[in-house]
């Protein structure tokens, strides 16, 4: 059926199997009632779900492209989140239909590079076990996995991570909550190895520090997948107008609303894909007004004249945008 607000169509997929991976994060395995093959998908790919609470979530697909008949995603549960991943895990159960949107894709594997370095931390593994699992498969370039968690059990697919494929290219990192014990990702990307990519996905602290020390490095060689805002972000948010510089149109936008949001509620079409902040398809001009950059894309050059509308912010009363 098609979303009324946006332009994914979304096909019910049955949930046939429901998995704790971690403390709070469950895997859910969606495949076609009549046993039909799924569309395609490549490593680093998200699928569009529409959650039972209402809401449209993106989660990364885990499983290796190959295995077209399932998707596998893992969610976790957010309880200071907007109520998308709480009602995964809280309501979800085998053989419940599932509305799903073919997959989508702003976190590809370099097709030309030589060296794969992963970092992940939480639940930033799961884009990543993708990826893992697909350069196996493929006999692919070398690869090596640096996950960041709190313990040995709060590291989803830490058993998976532990076969034999890629027990050898995989460095656990267990903090235990104590920021004095953070892994130091400098030795990792003090000298820039030609024709290494460095992909990144995990908690906002992690991909600030990795995106910090890795400026260095020549463009286009550092990647990042965001799951969003964190809640510690969010917890101060307050509502705020934006204005359209070119109709004067004044669209409110709440507290617990995105820009992007808002503006479909209006029924503004703006471009978006991942709504995460970090794929860049709804950069939008900022006319006036001064913004809270929540991204992973726009440079501070740019900061001034340009705004990700599904994840930013104004930090006063009124944004102006050139729409």
């Amino acid at each position: 059926m098609s979303d009324g607000t946006t332009d994914l169509d979304f096909t019910d997929l049955a949930v046939t199997a429901i998995t704790p991976l971690a403390p709070g994060i469950v895997g859910f395995e969606l495949r076609d009632p009549a046993g039909a093959p799924l569309p395609a998908f490549a490593p680093g790919a998200h699928i569009p779900v529409r959650t039972p609470s209402g809401a449209i979530r993106r989660y990364s697909l885990c499983n290796a492209p190959h295995e077209d008949d399932r998707y596998e995603i893992a969610v976790k549960r957010d309880a200071a989140g907007r109520g998308g991943s709480a009602s995964m895990v809280d309501r979800l159960r085998v053989g419940d239909r599932l509305p799903v949107a073919a997959p989508r894709n702003e976190f590809e594997l370099h097709p030309r590079a030589k060296r794969f370095l992963f970092i992940a931390g939480g639940i930033g593994i799961t884009p990543i076990v993708a990826m893992l699992r697909h350069l196996s498969a493929t006999d692919g370039p070398p690869f090596h996995l640096h996950y960041c968690t709190r313990s040995r059990d709060d590291a989803a697919f830490a058993d998976v991570l532990a076969a034999p494929e890629f027990a050898a290219h995989v460095d656990l990192h267990h903090d235990g909550g104590d920021p004095a014990r953070a892994f130091d990702f400098w030795p990792l990307l003090e000298k820039p190895v030609p024709g290494t990519h460095v992909y990144c996905c995990g908690p906002r602290a992690l991909m600030d520090a990795v995106r910090d020390m890795s400026g260095h490095w020549a463009g286009g060689s550092v990647h990042f997948e965001s799951f969003g805002v964190d809640a510690a972000l969010r917890r101060n948010d307050r509502p705020f107008t934006v204005r359209l510089a070119r109709s004067g149109t004044c669209v409110d936008v709440a507290a617990d609303q995105s820009i992007l949001e808002a503006l479909r509620a209006r029924g503004i079409a703006v471009r978006s894909s991942c709504e995460a902040g970090s794929c860049g398809s709804c950069r939008t001009p900022l006319a006036s007004g001064e913004a809270e950059h929540r991204d992973f894309v726009l440079s501070e050059a740019e900061h001034a004249t340009q705004i990700m509308v599904c994840v930013s912010r104004a930090r006063g009363a009124e944004l102006a945008l050139d729409l």
